[in-house]
């Protein structure tokens, strides 16, 4: 292979660093208006009545609007389609939206909010997951708050809890996690003489933006265009909530006939965005003395505040992976996501995993403390492998490097040389080591299989450039790099002359959301089914040229057969001057996902990706600061299509893990955020992060991957806390079982 395994220079980095990249707010239209939004001012109220006539009564006001005057469905479209666009007589969490001032600047429409006048009555409200689910608890969704809850009965548990020689019962915390990304939410809507509109935004998800849309203004997908522009980072924070941003701009543009631009403030994002869901687990495990699991049963619970949105599939990948990556013949799972009067949580980086897996990871570690081994040596005795089952009983074939990456990791941190028992160290200064593992379901699985699927349009033009569309996005993560590489190995092309079109749902197909590490497989593979048929054509017209048969080589820009070669620019105009179609379309789906809700058993996902980190940290057990020293994290991708991309994602997850651990500490107080700045939201910084963080990358080839790749964006987040957490008990001898581990946890911990 020429051009994929190879570092290629991202293609959206000459803009980036130049500056021409145009982010939603650097688009000028001259005659914009500006909006804001008029919020809940408490957790729980129901809305009495509204007054907006003074607010409209100020010059530069082009209008207020409620949720009378949405044209369309009032319900934003999601899961369970259980979140108003604007709030109607009910507000369930602070900061709720109810109605929209539009003006000429941004100054006067902020100056309207504070005259319109809200009567309200307030209503009990409930703040933990635990109490929401209680019978007398204030109700908030349904008959008991639950949105969703899943099982997994695997074996017989009892009989695996008899046969354990030891068993341990532990309960952990987790709080939320802010996405944090350099842009907030933003969206800009254009009305056109025909009726039609157009909506430019930060996004990960153009065509759920293009339902909500069309949800709240009642017309056909067909007039709505939407737009993703380049979005400063989304990390999960982008997939639901642009949706009601969206649907927001849209509305007001529809009904001033202006273009409409709604930008959140830092303040206004931490408030109302979608976060990492606080979690709630209690795990019991019993084993052999050997070490062998014999059982384990779990009880997981998400705190999915006031509305849905993806609460019910974050929890059932959590669900699903609860029990971590082993072999375990006896599981009993039971997990819940429940409604609280809180900003609604959502997609995140790991997405429902490393809550379970901070949770699942420490437990290990405790019960290797319990039976006096190694934990590394515990791990080994009961990790996932060929011809080993799944949680859910899934049988596993295939790509499985789990072992692979382990022993590289803990071979170049020198982890057994450098674990030992925690109460042999003295002194104020103490320093640890610490492992974690995980593996992580590529895609959405079986509860979402019906997005699943990919479309992909390729284009090669008379000149020899490629236009290749798909339905994904950029944000950073660098997706179009590693899908123009596959699409110019497959043609033969030049890297340089192959690019992708922005997101625009008019132009391109859909593609399924740009979540779940699932586009470099799901889309990758579209390309490839359109470029194969491309190349099919081609090489019958080099054959042709050169009157042979047999293969036709591609490389370094040439085409090679019997003995002879053209290059690729005359290889595509020869191809237009026979007259051989040059586009082509591409379509790929999974199938084969299953997933019983009665029982939890099933092939809940098509791959899965592997990984293993390891911590070192030195703790002032004084002040109960923590520094990491060294972060070593390793990954079975299946293939790095881009290894320079590969390590960069698995540098920037174990940050982001090293923050959720030890930083980000998101603060309510009767369900109002108080740190919803970074003045008080702390996330690590340059001089926060190990000057030393190693990478390591297996390559177990997936056969159904492009080139064998499977996903990598989220696993180099999901196992960085629990590393973290046992090298911190591996030098202090202190278990911190919530996060983030703050260092009063450390000190008054005994």
């Amino acid at each position: 292979m020429e051009i994929v395994g190879s570092s290629k220079i991202r293609k959206d980095a000459f803009d980036k660093v130049t500056g021409k990249a145009r982010f939603v707010d650097d688009y000028k239209r001259g005659d914009e208006l500006y909006a804001v939004t008029f919020r809940s001012p408490r957790p729980h109220i129901k809305i009495i009545s509204i007054d907006t006539e003074e607010a409209k009564k100020i010059e530069g006001v082009a209008g207020v609007f409620t949720y009378k005057d949405i044209p369309g469905v009032n319900k934003v479209p999601l899961v369970f389609d259980d979140y108003p666009f604007l709030a109607e007589d009910v507000c369930k969490f602070y900061g709720q939206p109810i109605a929209l001032v539009v003006a000429v600047s941004k100054e006067i429409a902020r100056k309207a909010l504070k005259k319109i006048k809200l009567k309200y009555k307030e209503l009990p409200a409930v703040f933990d997951p635990l109490e929401a689910m209680k019978k007398d608890a204030p109700k908030i969704y349904g008959k008991d708050n639950v949105f969703r809850a899943y099982k997994i009965r695997k074996g017989d548990i009892n009989r695996g809890f008899k046969e354990a020689d030891v068993v341990i019962e532990r309960t952990y915390r987790t709080n939320y996690q802010v996405h944090s990304y350099l842009e907030t939410q933003g969206m800009l809507a254009e009305p056109s003489i025909d009726g039609s509109i157009t909506v430019y935004g930060t996004m990960q998800c153009p065509f759920y933006v293009l339902d909500a849309v069309s949800n709240i203004l009642g017309i056909p997908q067909s007039k709505i265009r939407v737009v993703q522009t380049t979005t400063g980072g989304a990390f999960g924070g982008k997939e639901d909530v642009p949706s009601i941003v969206a649907g927001h701009a849209a509305l007001c543009s529809f009904l001033t006939n202006r273009p409409v631009k709604l930008i959140y403030t830092r303040e206004e994002d931490f408030d109302s965005m979608s976060k990492r869901h606080p979690g709630w687990i209690n795990i019991k495990i019993g084993a052999k003395r050997n070490g062998k699991i014999t059982a384990i049963k779990v009880k997981y619970v998400l705190d999915g505040g006031a509305f849905a949105t993806l609460s019910p599939i974050v929890l059932w990948r959590g669900t699903v992976h609860s029990t971590g990556p082993y072999d375990i013949e006896n599981v009993w799972v039971d997990s819940f996501a429940v409604a609280t009067n809180k900003v609604p949580c959502g997609a995140f980086r790991g997405f429902g995993q490393p809550q379970a897996n901070f949770a699942n990871e420490s437990i290990i570690d405790e019960l290797a403390h319990e039976l006096k081994m190694n934990p590394l040596e515990l791990r080994k005795k009961n990790f996932l492998d060929i011809g080993k089952k799944t949680a859910t009983g899934h049988l596993i074939k295939e790509s499985c490097g789990l072992k692979k990456v382990v022993d590289k990791i803990t071979k170049i941190s020198n982890f057994n040389k450098k674990w030992k028992d925690p109460q042999n160290k003295k002194g104020r200064i103490r320093r640890g080591i610490g492992i974690a593992t995980s593996f992580y379901g590529v895609g959405l699985g079986a509860e979402g299989k019906f997005l699943e699927k990919a479309g992909a349009h390729v284009q090669i033009f008379k000149d020899g450039s490629v236009l290749v569309a798909v339905g994904n996005t950029e944000m950073g993560q660098g997706a179009f790099t590693v899908l123009t590489q596959i699409a110019s190995e497959i043609l033969g092309a030049p890297y340089e002359v192959v690019n992708i079109i922005e997101p625009d749902t008019t132009r391109i197909p859909d593609s399924g959301p740009t979540v779940a590490s699932r586009t470099t497989v799901m889309s990758g593979n579209a390309i490839i089914n359109a470029c194969k048929i491309l190349r099919r054509r081609i090489d019958g017209v080099v054959r042709d040229i050169f009157n042979v048969r047999g293969k036709v080589i591609s490389k370094n820009g040439y085409y090679y057969a019997g003995g002879k070669r053209i290059s690729y620019f005359d290889a595509v105009k020869e191809c237009y001057n026979r007259r051989v179609k040059m586009a082509e379309q591409g379509f790929y789906r999974v199938e084969g996902t299953t997933f019983d809700r009665k029982t939890g058993i099933g092939d809940a996902y098509f791959t899965y990706t592997y990984s293993c980190m390891v911590a070192e940290v030195e703790v002032d057990i004084e002040l109960g600061t923590v520094k990491i020293l060294r972060f070593y994290s390793g990954h079975d991708i299946g293939k790095a299509v881009n290894p320079k991309l590969a390590e960069g994602q698995i540098e920037g997850g174990a940050v982001q893990g090293i923050g959720y651990a030890l930083y980000e500490n998101l603060v309510l107080e009767e369900g109002r955020i108080i740190t919803n700045n970074f003045t008080g939201y702390i996330i690590p910084t340059i001089k926060d992060i190990p000057d030393d963080i190693r990478v390591v990358i297996v390559e177990e080839k997936y056969p159904n991957g492009p080139y064998g790749a499977k996903g990598l964006g989220e696993p180099p987040l999901i196992a960085a806390a629990p590393a973290i957490a046992n090298a911190i008990f591996n030098a202090t001898g202190k278990r911190i079982r919530s996060l983030p581990i703050l260092p009063e946890k450390i000190v008054f911990q005994e």
